[in-house]
């Protein structure tokens, strides 16, 4: 779809990261009009895949491995709130302007903030709407901050949310996440080959 393609070029080139409003830019720049033509989330994703294997296929292995390897090493750092990744960093859509989204889970929405701070780690606070279920929405916190020169951003949900994924997308479908575990995993799986192995 030229809708999704454009939308992936200008979220990969442009750092747009509303994938709503990458979208519809990209409808009008393509003179289409009509939500009905707008691509579903996983249009776009599969579009972003396409993007990076087309056009950055030389240096979006290397990047998308630094950034899950600094996922890694922060949800470890976070292991007692539980974290989960999320977003492009897991999906393999990330680039150079993507944060690696991690969700950490605490009562108290000012622990994690805390804890960082007295490990040294500055952070900047803002709050976000986010749909724990189909009913209720919840401003939570989230924290920005750098690690390596890789942005991050962690969102403090409720215990609770970890037992049911909050929702996104027009289609309220629950945000698909990966334990420390399944970091491993990928990261195994995607490991570069050694010189001279076969």
């Amino acid at each position: 779809m030229r809708i999704a393609r454009e939308a992936a070029r200008l979220i990969s080139e442009h750092g747009i990261r509303d994938h709503q409003q990458a979208t519809s830019k990209a409808a009008t720049q393509l003179g289409i009009a009509g939500k009905a033509s707008l691509p579903s989330a996983q249009e776009l994703e599969d579009a972003l895949r396409e993007y990076h294997r087309l056009f950055r296929a030389d240096s979006h292995p290397l990047l998308l491995r630094q950034r899950r390897e600094a996922a890694l090493a922060a949800m470890q750092f976070l292991e007692a709130f539980n974290p989960r990744l999320v977003g492009a960093v897991l999906e393999g859509t990330a680039d150079t302007h993507s944060a690696v989204c991690v969700q950490v889970f605490s009562e108290d929405a000012d622990a994690v903030s805390r804890y960082l701070r007295d490990q040294g780690v500055p952070v900047r606070v803002s709050t976000r709407r986010v749909r724990l279920n189909r009913t209720l929405w919840s401003p939570c916190n989230v924290l920005h901050l750098d690690a390596g020169g890789i942005p991050f951003e962690l969102l403090v949900l409720p215990p609770q949310a970890l037992r049911q994924a909050p929702l996104a997308g027009a289609a309220e479908q629950p945000v698909r996440r990966g334990s420390i575990s399944r970091l491993q995993e990928m990261l195994e799986e995607d490991k570069p080959a050694q010189p001279g192995s076969a």
